[in-house]
């Protein structure tokens, strides 16, 4: 038995995968069929979450989660919301130092209720809808910018010794932009293509 909190943002809380409840709830279903319920998945994923504010509430939600007699396997799914650039501000949301403490702390938390922690990539975003973003025009995500802060978490990930999860090297290989329902979240088969990703590499690593 065993308990998966996956924390994030809008992506892996779901938005836009119509009917499934994005790739996090197609892994529960997964887990439920093909596992006999022996994981529980917690999506505590929020749309709009960043490091920072993840950092805050990241120990009470952990907390209150986790069991004695339960293994607990943690899944961060985050950082496309530190690499956005605030045009008012002429900066973007978090420094990239900044980024690389956040990280890392976020690492330290989490080895004080697990041994299985792993981050999954960034997603490539379609750049002509998304310079400015349509929802907020003061904001605007660059191919460049997430590349940026996904290689810190790759690199991150490399010298702490914890799962990466690659998807953005992968999707910039094909027509990437076909998984994208506005240009910055993936549509449902986006959606399929990053739980199979996830699951396959949860299974190769024999954590599921």
């Amino acid at each position: 038995m065993a308990d998966i909190l996956v924390f994030g943002d809008s992506i892996a809380w779901g938005a836009y995968d119509s009917g499934e409840g994005g790739w996090v709830s197609r892994l529960k279903t997964f887990l439920e069929k093909e596992r006999n319920f022996n994981f529980s998945v917690y999506n505590l994923a929020v749309s709009g979450e960043e490091t920072s504010s993840l950092l805050k509430k990241f120990v009470s939600e952990t907390s209150s989660r986790t069991q004695e007699k339960t293994e607990t396997i943690i899944i961060f799914a985050i950082g496309i919301n530190d690499s956005y650039f605030i045009h008012s501000q002429k900066s973007i949301m978090t420094q990239t130092q900044k980024f690389r403490e956040n990280i890392k702390k976020l690492i330290d938390l989490a080895r004080k209720f697990s041994s299985e922690i792993i981050f999954v990539g960034l997603t490539p975003v379609d750049e002509s809808i998304t310079m400015p973003m349509p929802w907020d025009t003061d904001k605007s995500y660059f191919i460049e910018n997430i590349k940026r802060y996904d290689k810190i978490l790759k690199e991150t990930c490399r010298d702490e010794n914890i799962h990466f999860i690659e998807i953005f090297d992968n999707w910039t290989k094909f027509d990437y932009k076909k998984l994208l329902e506005d240009g910055a979240h993936p549509n449902s088969e986006g959606h399929k293509r990053l739980f199979e990703t996830v699951k396959d590499y949860l299974i190769s690593k024999n954590i599921i």
